[in-house]
């Protein structure tokens, strides 16, 4: 058997790609599956795609990789299966998925873990956004061999399409790399966020709860990302995400948050930053919106909110009690092994497959 692997990103820096495509390889490379994978943008285009200028040397990285994918067409014959992580290519008409279901015959297996179907501009897109099609989603799930879906919403929609729609969250290497456990009784306390440029405006929801806890409790707000945050807060701290400290730098956290709005657009969210946390034995207190509900255990391993003062009040409980902290860290960890573990959904990867 061999797969390719059409995703966006250069490998190593999008978690989306990371968790739910690369760190199955060595899965793969056990049952001696060969495959590829062909990222649309080069690093040197990505290094730069979200940041102000350089529009030509931008247009010029898109332009080489629309070429490159029109290139890979006559190669598809090599392999049994296309293996496709959003999208092929990010702007225009799903071209390449149509000629690789309806005249090269491949069976192609669709994988998202967002709600793409919906339009979603932020600060960073709003241009690219013009250009998007959102509805070709339904036409990719119609064409596609089986479609992976990251949480009980996106599989829902994507059944109306295709039946072989398969649940396969965005899992936890619990094994390999979030194998640590937090140590809960620490001098000062830390709540902390991990997230990117795209999710870093969902801070906005719970800052006035975090300036309330200011006024009352002393502690460091942490953000994790590739943008620094504009806070008005005393207490945030910023590390730029980097994947060589990633597990270090979410160690530093004793209470992990997931604000989310009540949309559509965030229902299509994984929890995986509160899996993320909860691996670690970090407490997760969450938007009670979509994927959260079902992944966080509310007052087990953390808490699920509604309201600002829900919010507060979890926060400044877990503030004041380390032990507490601690208990539900541990079932955190205990939770996602079960449940959201790289090793629990072995299977369901491989099944993908057959």
């Amino acid at each position: 058997m061999k797969v390719l692997f059409v995703v966006p990103y250069p490998m190593g820096v999008a978690a989306s790609q990371r968790f739910r495509i690369e760190q199955w390889l060595s899965l793969l490379e056990e049952r001696s599956i060969k495959y590829e994978v062909l990222p649309f943008w080069w690093q040197k285009d990505w290094l730069i795609l979200y940041k102000p200028g350089r529009t030509l040397q931008k247009v010029w990285g898109f332009c080489t990789s629309m070429l490159r994918r029109l290139l890979l067409l006559p190669r598809l014959h090599a392999y049994d299966y296309v293996f496709i992580h959003r999208e092929a290519t990010p702007l225009g008409p799903p071209w390449f998925e149509w000629l690789t279901a309806n005249i090269f015959r491949k069976k192609i297996i669709y994988d998202f873990d967002d709600a793409i179907w919906l339009p979603n501009t932020t600060d960073g897109n709003q241009v690219a956004a013009k250009y998007k099609q959102h509805e070709k989603v339904l036409e990719i799930c119609r064409w596609s061999y089986k479609v992976s879906c990251g949480n009980r919403y996106i599989q829902e929609f994507a059944k109306q399409y295709n039946a072989a729609a398969v649940y396969l969250p965005t899992c936890i290497d619990t094994k390999n790399y979030h194998n640590q456990l937090k140590q809960q009784h620490t001098q000062r306390v830390t709540i902390g966020w991990t997230g990117s440029h795209a999710t870093l405006p969902y801070l906005k929801l719970i800052e006035p709860v975090l300036q309330r806890l200011e006024q009352q409790y002393e502690f460091d707000f942490l953000v994790i990302a590739d943008k620094k945050p504009a806070l008005a807060l005393r207490s945030v701290k910023f590390i730029p995400w980097q994947q060589q400290t990633e597990i270090a730098d979410l160690l530093q956290i004793n209470i992990g948050l997931m604000p989310l709005p009540d949309t559509a657009w965030a229902k299509g969210k994984c929890a995986f930053k509160a899996l993320q946390y909860m691996a670690l034995g970090i407490p997760a207190v969450v938007s009670a919106v979509g994927a959260n509900m079902a992944a966080v255990p509310d007052g087990e391993a953390g808490y699920a909110c509604t309201t600002e003062q829900e919010w507060y009040d979890r926060l400044a409980k877990l503030l004041l009690h380390p032990d507490l902290r601690a208990e539900m860290g541990q079932k955190g960890q205990t939770w996602v092994k079960a449940h959201y573990s790289v090793q629990a959904h072995r299977q369901t990867f491989l099944g993908l497959f057959t």
